[in-house]
């Protein structure tokens, strides 16, 4: 019998349908190599994960940090399971958190020291991401697809949402980017280059060149900034000027009406990943299994940001118009509170969305108000936070005596956090503008229905309560 003349049983498809035999029986990495590549990948999207949510509170543009907010959960899942074959590999230590290659971990410095938006994503999106893409590839292609076959599969499912992350990247920079800027920040980009290629390219398997250039913004890093930036899309980020909850839990008003509250309280979330990021920032550690899940945490409060700005979208609400979303719910826990109390928060506030005036109620709301997206995306909404409330008991209530301490400790720390409501009105940054009326109209317009005349007339404030509905003692 000649090479590869043998057919399987009936012409089925031989190995599984995994490769052909002569693929199979074609030599590849062996588990040293496989191994060596692996943890350069690991260290990349652990490196990125990180670079990504330094830079997202900072970050002014909305679609930007939304960006963010998913690729940093996409390299979250993909490092854990590249952590997790090396477990597998015979490789005892690990040795997960040695720096694999001192190039790049220069290449990275550089990029999250990147000195502004554009030369962010350039470092990003043409450097950083599709080189680690170029490493899955020649995985896939360079060892043998049966005995290396659940490598193969992880850089399989990593490649998938690099390519996304990549084109993505793509299209950002050609929106950012100028040509006159590519030229200024040439030197800046070749010195990018010259890492890698000193590196072997992220996975070590090319040949390795002299390093050419030095380093430009790794050497003095920038202060980390604890204050959100946002576009000129929120020109009154400091209006606490409608209180959402008095309005959604109030009984005399329609669901109907109560659904456009729910769309502006899942936009404003955008203030939920500016505040988690400081904190998977500035907390080091911690087991792995606690960034994963905080990522992936940060991640669903984005989606349910553009969950409100989509349902905006489909009633043709021009919501930058209309709606003065703000951030100071994420500027007084991110410059008020340390890291571990800007988590006691987040779960007190969880807890409070587990009870009858939670999420389960605003599902309800969703339902009765005959907005089928808003009944979906409220349905989702409210599997999230029970995922939520388990990742926080996970992380946070285990370090406390019982939950009932845990949950009064984040309550103090809420209270801690001064709103200042009265005085950024006396310091002209904001006079707390109702722009409710404007917004409801525009909608009642819009869909063809009748005002109601008590919705129209809705005037509470943030001055007195918490989002939680909790009295405040005194306003500053």
């Amino acid at each position: 019998m000649s090479a590869f003349n043998y057919q399987p049983y009936h012409g089925l498809p031989p190995l599984a349908g995994l490769a052909s035999f002569e693929d199979a029986a074609q030599p590849g990495l062996g588990v040293e190599e496989s191994v060596d590549r692996i943890k350069r990948y690991h260290f990349s999207l652990k490196r990125l994960m990180q670079i990504l949510q330094a830079r997202l509170t900072a970050e002014p543009l909305y679609e930007l940090k939304m960006a963010f907010s998913l690729h940093s959960h996409y390299c979250a899942e993909h490092c854990t399971a590249m952590r997790e074959r090396v477990a597998e590999m015979r490789t005892p230590p690990l040795g997960l958190e040695k720096i694999p290659d001192p190039h790049l971990e220069t290449l990275y410095n550089e990029i999250q020291n990147a000195p502004d938006t554009q030369a962010l994503i350039i470092g990003l999106y043409e450097y950083a991401f599709p080189s680690l893409l170029r490493g899955l590839r020649r995985h896939m292609e360079q060892t043998n697809p049966l005995s290396d076959h659940p490598s193969l599969r992880i850089c399989r499912f990593a490649a998938l949402e690099m390519e996304e992350t990549v084109q993505y990247g793509k299209a950002a920079v050609a929106c950012l980017v100028t040509e006159e800027y590519r030229q200024q920040h040439q030197p800046w980009t070749d010195w990018l280059q010259s890492l890698l290629e000193a590196a072997g390219d992220l996975d070590g398997s090319q040949q390795r060149t002299i390093l050419v250039g030095q380093p430009v913004y790794s050497q003095n890093p920038p202060v980390y900034s604890h204050v959100p930036k946002r576009d000129e899309r929120f020109p009154d980020p400091y209006n606490m000027g409608v209180h959402a909850e008095e309005f959604l839990y109030d009984p005399r008003f329609q669901s109907r009406d109560k659904t456009l509250m729910m769309y502006y309280k899942r936009l404003r979330e955008i203030d939920v990943p500016e505040m988690m990021a400081t904190i998977l920032t500035e907390t080091s550690g911690k087991p792995w299994g606690y960034y994963k899940d905080m990522t992936r945490q940060l991640w669903d409060e984005a989606r349910h940001a553009m969950m409100g700005e989509v349902g905006f979208v489909k009633l043709g609400i021009d919501w930058p118009q209309h709606v003065m979303v703000n951030f100071t719910w994420s500027l007084g826990l991110n410059t008020q509170l340390q890291p571990w109390e800007r988590h006691a928060v987040l779960y007190f506030i969880e807890q409070g969305l587990m009870t009858k005036t939670g999420k389960r109620f605003e599902w309800e709301v969703g339902a009765d108000s005959g907005d089928s997206l808003s009944k979906l995306f409220q349905d989702y909404d409210w599997a999230d936070e029970v995922l939520h409330a388990r990742i926080g008991r996970d992380w946070y209530v285990s370090a406390f005596g019982d939950q009932k301490e845990a949950i009064d400790f984040g309550s103090s720390c809420w209270s801690k956090v001064l709103s200042n409501w009265s005085a950024w009105k006396e310091e002209g940054k904001t006079q707390h503008r109702n722009w409710w009326p404007g917004l409801y109209a525009s909608f009642c317009e819009r869909q063809g229905i009748q005002a109601d005349p008590l919705a129209l007339e809705f005037a509470t404030t943030y001055e007195a309560t918490r989002a939680d509905l909790e009295k405040l003692a005194a306003s500053s």
